[in-house]
């Protein structure tokens, strides 16, 4: 298997989407930014990269009763 070259910054935002999951916690932006250290709006490139790199990918939160919790983002699980 080929090793994928990240960013410093993509292997944050990385960890902190794996590590999250690892702990049952929906990787909400939020989450997201708060286990990475960064801000909501620091995620956008970094995200948009490592789904470039399908190493994680965007799931729409169902609604309910009215809530939209947004985005969640998992990593893709190896084959």
């Amino acid at each position: 298997m080929q090793k994928v070259k990240l960013s410093e910054v993509e292997e944050r935002v990385y960890v902190a989407v794996t590590a999250l999951e690892a702990r049952g916690q929906v990787p909400f932006p939020e989450a997201i930014a708060e286990e990475a250290g960064l801000t909501e709006d620091d995620l956008v490139a970094p995200l948009r990269e490592l789904t470039e790199k399908n190493l994680v990918h965007r799931e729409d939160s169902p609604p309910l009763a009215g809530l939209d919790f947004g985005p969640r983002w998992c990593a893709v699980q190896p084959a």
